[in-house]
């Protein structure tokens, strides 16, 4: 059984929602930052980080979110929801999934940091601005790597749209723009998807 440790509306929900588009049943553990739960010593023995998500399968504990999509396509759905290892088409994956959690989220981040993730001695409000700045010129990037595809590594979909997609939906969440026509209409594509409402679903339960 695959257990996911997350709280909803956070990276967890790239875990969960792979999950549900393969169709594998899987446990969700909610992690209350709340309540100090990720402070806590028995989840710090999950990710001294703490931090969600983190996913236990059988004796392997993953951290990293990105990671843990890999592993999970890489295990249950090689080939389809994501291209084989050594192909041209991995190596496009590869480089769309470092590029969704280094570049384009990294100005959300620093938008999130310090509005609210520092403590208040460390935020720099002046960031806020620095992180927009910083996403619309990833923003721009993503559109000319999307192009006229439906989806990032050309007509079908893969583990990797849904790095980007949710990505995208924490920027609108920030109410930052999105102004491309193209990526405008990928993001409404995936984001449709039924998995994505099912993992929203049983995050909400938290079991």
């Amino acid at each position: 059984m695959i257990t996911v440790y997350g709280y909803p509306k956070t990276r967890a929900t790239r875990i969960t929602w792979l999950l549900e588009e393969l169709q594998q049943d899987y446990q969700f553990k909610r992690v209350n930052f709340a309540k100090g739960e990720n402070r806590s010593a028995e989840f710090l023995a999950i990710n001294p980080a703490g931090k969600v998500p983190a996913m236990q399968d059988d004796n392997l504990l993953m951290t990293e979110s990105g990671a843990i999509v890999t592993y999970l396509a890489d295990k249950y759905a090689a080939g389809t929801l994501i291209p084989a290892a050594g192909t041209n088409q991995r190596g496009r994956y590869e480089q769309w999934s470092y590029f969704s959690v280094c570049e384009l989220e990294q100005g959300l981040w620093s938008i999130g940091k310090h509005k609210f993730a520092l403590p208040e001695e460390q935020r720099v409000p002046d960031m806020i601005n620095t992180g927009a700045w910083e996403f619309q010129k990833a923003l721009a990037l993503l559109s000319k790597g999307l192009g006229e595809q439906d989806y990032i590594l050309g007509e079908q979909f893969s583990a990797v749209d849904i790095l980007l997609v949710m990505t995208l939906h924490w920027a609108l969440a920030f109410k930052q723009p999105i102004e491309a026509d193209n990526v405008k209409a990928y993001y409404q594509r995936v984001i449709n998807r039924p998995a994505f409402k099912a993992a929203w679903e049983r995050e909400q339960q938290g079991i």
